[in-house]
Order: C-alpha cells, then sequence, then structure tokens
C-alpha cells in the first residue's frame, strides 16, 4: 500500500493535478476579497475553498502514510504541513487574522514546482553571504545616521532629528524614492555641500552593496542548479552502469552455455 501510494504520489499527473487545485484556491481566495463576487457566489466560492482544503488534507495525510517518518525529514513537506494547518485553525476566538493566512496556501506552488523550488533554495544557500553583506549595510548606516544627525538635525529636526529618524530618511534616499526633490536638494538649499555627504552614500548602498546581495543570490541559484544537474547526471549514470553489468552477466552465461 505504501509503495502504491508513493508512485500515486510521485506521478506526475498527480503533481500536476495538485499544482492546478492551488492556483484554482488562490483565485478563490481572491474573490472572497470582492463584495461583488461574495454577494452573487459566495456560499459557492466557501464550498469550493473548503473542497480544496479537503484535497490538501487528503495529499498530506496520504504522504504521511506513504512515507512515514520520512515524511518529515523533507523540509518541503514540513513547509506544506504547517501551511495547511494554519489553515485549519478556526475563524472564532481571536484567530480571525490567522485565518487570513489561508493565502499562504499559495507558497504550496514552490513546493510542486521544481523551479521554483531551485530558486528558493538558492536564496537560502545565499542567507550566510548576506548576512554578512546586511551587517556591512547596518554599519554604514549607522555611520551614515550619525553624521547626518550631527549635520542636519537643528536644520531638518523632521528628517534627521533622531538617529532612528535619520536612519529612516537615508534609508529613503537609498530607495532612491523622491530622494532628490524630496530630502536631497531642500537640505542642499541650506548647506550647498550636502552632495558631499548623499551621493557618495547612495552610491555605496544602493549600487554597491544592494548588486553585491544580488550577485551572491544569483550565484546561490547557480551552484543550486548545477548541484541538481550533477545529482541527475549521476543518477542516470548510476542506471547506465547497472545496465551494463547485466547485459555482461547475459553475456557471460551465454558463452558458458555455447561452450557446453
Amino acid at each position: 500500500m505504501q509503495k502504491q501510494l508513493q508512485s500515486i504520489l510521485e506521478n506526475p499527473r498527480v503533481t500536476n493535478a495538485i499544482m492546478g487545485v492551488i492556483i484554482f484556491n488562490a483565485i478563490l481566495l481572491g474573490l472572497e476579497t470582492s463584495k461583488t463576487a461574495m454577494g452573487l457566489a459566495g456560499g459557492l466560492i466557501k464550498v469550493l475553498d473548503a473542497i480544496c482544503l479537503a484535497i490538501f488534507v487528503a495529499e498530506l495525510a496520504a504522504k504521511i502514510i506513504a512515507y512515514r517518518g520520512r515524511f518529515f525529514r523533507d523540509g518541503w513537506n514540513i513547509f506544506d504541513f504547517i501551511i495547511v494547518g494554519i489553515s485549519l485553525v478556526p475563524a472564532a476566538q481571536g484567530f480571525t487574522a490567522l485565518r487570513a493566512l489561508r493565502i499562504l496556501r499559495v507558497l504550496r506552488l514552490i513546493s510542486t514546482a521544481p523551479r521554483l523550488r531551485r530558486v528558493v533554495e538558492g536564496f537560502i544557500t545565499a542567507l550566510p553571504g548576506m548576512a554578512s553583506v546586511f551587517l556591512l549595510m547596518a554599519l554604514i548606516f549607522y555611520i551614515g545616521a550619525v553624521i547626518a544627525t550631527k549635520l542636519f538635525a537643528d536644520t531638518f529636526p523632521d528628517w534627521f532629528g533622531t538617529l532612528g529618524r535619520s536612519g529612516y530618511s537615508l534609508f529613503q534616499i537609498m530607495t532612491l524614492e523622491s530622494w532628490s526633490m524630496g530630502i536631497v536638494r531642500p537640505v542642499m538649499e541650506v548647506f550647498p555641500y550636502a552632495w558631499l555627504f548623499f551621493i557618495p552614500f547612495i552610491m555605496v548602498t544602493t549600487f554597491a552593496v544592494v548588486n553585491l546581495l544580488v550577485g551572491l543570490i544569483v550565484n546561490s541559484m547557480q551552484d543550486a542548479h548545477h548541484e541538481e544537474a550533477d545529482a541527475e547526471t549521476g543518477a542516470y549514470r548510476d542506471d547506465v552502469t547497472a545496465r551494463l553489468v547485466v547485459i555482461e552477466k547475459q553475456l557471460a552465461a551465454l558463452l558458458e552455455d555455447r561452450k557446453k
């Protein structure tokens, strides 16, 4: 029974069907936010949503029966288990906010789509390197916030009055959101040489550090892709080797029969 369930669950048709249910359920959850849609077919939408949830629960139950202890050794299975578990939390007794997290079911697409899974795995692999970059950025922001507070706090207290406000303003400048006309040019009207501080800050944070983060993520994704390709190549090589061994044994048996 376990082997039959495993073969069924690993069947591409079943995987694609689950993916279709996830997409369909995502559409239903979006329709639940529309008063017009709920007014026209609210009961049907809720029934279909319950059916989708039942399918997810049945799929997880089948996986637990099929794989038993191995089910919880796979991080993606644990991820699916948590997502579906959140969906089963009752709406009453202060859990209404958690019920809104039902939309997280859409994230199950990651566990069913190999390419999406590869992207997430690459991102997770990049986290240690990203931590170092984030630490570097935090140091740059702290230094910049201290300098900006000391230079501009008296004249522009709303933007640079405290260390926290300076950090937030510098973050806005780093994102290039209204940085010139919104902050820098008004500051330069009072402090004409303020650009000597803001321009290097933008060059370091926006163009250097952020691109460094992107490079780390891209490299991690490429490494994850290469590892997956190597694993597939190794499995294919092992399969070919096993077949060659069987053929050699058959040839040896035939030669012995002819000698006899």
